[in-house]
Formats: C-alpha cells, sequence, structure tokens
C-alpha cells in the first residue's frame, strides 16, 4: 500500500534550483508541505511564492550545508513551522573537471565538505526530529518490531557515477560513492527503528550542475563535447524521488536510460581492465 505523504514535512537542501526545486514543486503536488534550504534566498523566496500560491505549505532559510548550524536552523523551523519533520533530501552538491593530481588539497576536502559532510549536517538534524516521533518506554516495549509504516524517510542524492569512477572527475565521483555507501549502511541501521533510507542515482540532468563545474574548473573539455542524448529533465528524477518516498526502496534511478546506466556501470566494475579500455577509448575521443 503506497504511503499517504499528504500533511508530512519534508526537508530539501540544493533546494534553489535543478533537483532540488523540481522535487520540492513535485512534493508539494503530492500533498507534503516543504522546508527549502540553499545559499541563494532570492531564489528560494521566488520557489516558496511559487509553492504557496498553489496552496502548498512551504517555508525557506538560507542554508550553508558545511555548516552544521544553518542545517539546524531549516530543520528547527521546520519542527516549528510545518509540524514536524517526515523526510530530508540531501541535495545539496557540486563538482569540478580536473585530475586528481592537479587538485590541491583544498578543493578536494571543499568538495566533501559539501557533498558528503553536508548531507551528514543535514541528515543528522532531521534525523533526530524524526525519530522524536519513534515509539519510547513502555510503548516501545509493546512494538519491539519494526513499525508496519515508516515514522520518517532519510534520501540521499548520490549520482550514478557512484558506481564508476571516470577520468577528470575522480573526486566527485568518490563523494557521490562515499554517499551510496552512507546510505546503504544507514538503510540497514535505521530501518528497525521505522526509518526508510535510499540513495539516489540520476543519471545526467540539465541543470546549473554543469554550468558551475565549468566555472571550478581551469578546463572543460569533457563537459563541453558531452552529448545530450542521454540527459534527462530534473522533473523526471523529482517524480522518482516521490514515486519512491510513496512506495520506499533502497536506490531510485530514473527511467530506462537509469536502469541502463545501472545495469552497465554495475558490470563494468567485474571487468576493470575492459572497462578502463572502453574508458580511455571514449576520454580520448572527447578530448581530442
Amino acid at each position: 500500500m503506497a504511503i499517504d505523504l499528504r500533511g508530512k514535512a519534508i526537508v530539501i537542501t540544493g533546494a534553489s534550483s535543478g533537483i532540488g526545486a523540481a522535487t520540492a514543486l513535485a512534493c508539494a503536488r503530492a500533498g507534503m508541505s516543504v522546508a527549502l534550504g540553499a545559499r541563494r534566498l532570492d531564489k528560494l523566496e521566488a520557489l516558496v511564492a511559487k509553492l504557496r500560491q498553489s496552496g502548498a505549505a512551504a517555508i525557506c532559510e538560507p542554508t550553508d550545508v558545511t555548516d552544521p548550524a544553518s542545517c539546524q536552523r531549516l530543520v528547527d523551523r521546520a519542527k516549528a513551522e510545518l509540524g514536524g519533520v517526515y523526510a530530508v533530501f540531501a541535495n545539496a552538491g557540486y563538482g569540478l573537471e580536473a585530475p586528481l593530481h592537479e587538485m590541491t588539497g583544498a578543493q578536494v576536502r571543499d568538495m566533501f565538505e559539501v557533498n558528503v559532510f553536508g548531507s551528514l549536517n543535514i541528515i543528522r538534524p532531521a534525523l533526530a526530529a524524526i525519530l522524536e516521533r519513534a515509539p519510547k518506554g513502555d510503548q516501545a516495549q509493546q512494538h519491539p518490531q519494526r513499525p508496519a509504516a515508516p515514522i520518517g524517510h532519510v534520501l540521499w542524492c548520490s549520482s550514478c557515477l557512484a558506481k564508476l569512477s571516470i577520468p577528470q572527475y575522480g573526486v566527485y565521483c568518490a563523494t557521490k560513492s562515499a554517499q551510496h555507501h552512507l546510505g546503504r549502511a544507514m538503510r540497514l541501521e535505521l530501518r528497525p527503528l521505522g526509518v526508510e533510507v535510499a540513495t539516489v542515482h540520476p543519471i545526467g540532468t540539465r541543470t546549473e550542475f554543469f554550468d558551475t563545474a565549468a566555472k571550478l574548473s581551469s578546463s572543460a573539455k569533457l563537459l563541453e563535447r558531452g552529448g545530450q542524448r542521454f540527459m534527462q529533465e530534473p522533473g523526471v528524477v523529482a517524480a522518482r524521488v516521490v514515486a519512491c518516498l510513496k512506495r520506499p526502496r533502497p536506490e531510485v534511478w530514473t527511467g530506462l536510460n537509469g536502469q541502463l546506466a545501472r545495469v552497465s556501470l554495475s558490470l563494468a566494475s567485474f571487468t576493470p581492465r575492459i572497462s578502463d579500455a572502453l574508458m580511455s577509448w571514449a576520454m580520448n575521443r572527447r578530448m581530442r
């Protein structure tokens, strides 16, 4: 049976554009209340106004995911103004194009701070808010098994590249892999408490990710020559996130192209020499 999302609140980071903004709209259409966090307050406020015009309950808070106090403020507002927290979507992140040996230690650490530790910074307080609704004391002893319906949901925005690293994006891929593995562990740890955990694995998506990566990269040949054939719209990812909230699953892959990527990238890990040769051939063609 599908979970009724009406009246449940979700906290979303990286919500000013792209997948985060599309997910906010999709969750609102499903009847959820939304608490939005990002650094660009003007874009957040415009999105909140749009959501409220459609009848949704929505708030926003300027949020830097590298600052735990900033993330705590967003969650506190969701609790105070939306009646609690049911779900959290750790979506903020970025990448850049560069060989690992040419990146500074600060560049590597900064990406891990945003993509990995930034995810944890929002998940920790949101999860604490979710667990406030868990059975306690005698009630918990009477129901020692996992609740029939989840009391909350944690979602990590990972990537298809969590399954296989590519040249020039090794650090980005490492952060996405870290998110995936942390999410897998949390799923097993939290399911007995009634909390679902999922990792979301978009393929190439038409968002500001590519603009940001190009600005941060001294050379972005792969971005400039990347094809549009398999690119998807943010709304495709958002729809699958809502579907996962309604019917929980361990991983979210988007559409036929996403499933093809899931299978091919998983198979590549079994044949590293062959996959390396194919990857080198493909990269050389694009870098010419």
